[in-house]
């Protein structure tokens, strides 16, 4: 299920306005400590050019977050076809088929779709694409099905861009295993679903999320104020929390946070 060496085998390129763009390499499998940086808050539109060595993350709801690039490549996760009045279409759109709310069986025409699961039930999804400004790969994981455990049901997503490593857990239901992790390596920065019931429970999220010691963590799928504030809670021992009351940061390498923090993004659709 776990690709580290063979899945360079795997690679998929295709044409982008931005292809002629570079990826700064990132440290995702180095387990490195976090870089130490300055003041990370960004208050910037989702349709502005994004800074040099630098990656837009904006919350449009639910779990899909747009995630763009400096040279113009953009990504929406968990995408389940309805992200506002705007009629942008990202490059990439990756989904999961926990539930119908992050999928759909109508992409955007033009948009590359990456499905975290198989065509065969149980087979694990490989991907590993490399649009040379940023790179997708995913770490599958199982989900609760029609009773029982549908293995590699869905996928974490990993966006290696501007020298970051960004994770989406997805619709996750247990606990990561030591070869899950260890395919992950080190995420800068990780959205994380806190819902606590439709997905794993707190406890599990908290605990797994100190174990990932990411610099920034995104809470999504919360639901409710008083939801959301439960999960604040018990990662406030450990995480800096704050709360901009914006949707977009920017963040980069230089920028990450000195001590591993909570960012509470407020959703907004694409208008």
């Amino acid at each position: 299920m776990i690709r580290l060496l063979a899945i360079a085998a795997a690679v998929l390129v295709f044409g982008t306005g931005a292809e002629a763009q570079t990826r700064q390499m990132s440290h995702c499998i180095a387990m490195a400590d976090a870089a130490p940086g300055i003041t990370y808050l960004h208050k910037a539109s989702w349709t502005e050019p994004v800074p040099e060595h630098s990656v837009r993350l904006h919350y449009i709801d639910h779990s899909m977050f747009l995630l763009q690039t400096e040279g113009g490549l953009s990504a929406i996760t968990d995408y389940n076809g309805w992200v506002g009045g705007s009629r942008f279409t990202p490059d990439v759109v990756t989904m999961n088929h926990a539930h119908s709310s992050h999928w759909t069986t109508d992409p955007p025409e033009g948009a590359q779709a990456l499905r975290g699961w198989s065509d065969q039930y149980g087979i694990a999804a490989e991907h590993y694409v490399d649009l040379g400004e940023m790179l997708i790969r995913n770490v599958t994981t199982d989900i609760r099905s029609y009773g029982g455990v549908e293995e590699n049901g869905n996928s974490i997503f990993v966006f290696e861009v501007a020298g970051l490593c960004i994770g989406h857990l997805g619709h996750l239901h247990h606990e990561l295993d030591d070869a899950q992790y260890a395919a992950l390596g080190r995420l800068d920065v990780v959205m994380a679903a806190v819902d606590g019931s439709m997905t794993v429970d707190q406890e599990t999220m908290i605990r797994m999320l100190k174990r990932l010691r990411s610099s920034i963590v995104i809470p999504m799928h919360w639901f409710g104020e008083p939801t959301l504030q439960r999960f604040l809670d018990g990662m406030a021992a450990e995480f800096e929390v704050e709360r901009p009351l914006q949707s977009d940061v920017i963040v980069s390498l230089r920028t990450l946070p000195r001590k591993p923090t909570v960012l509470v993004l407020e959703p907004s659709r694409l208008r």
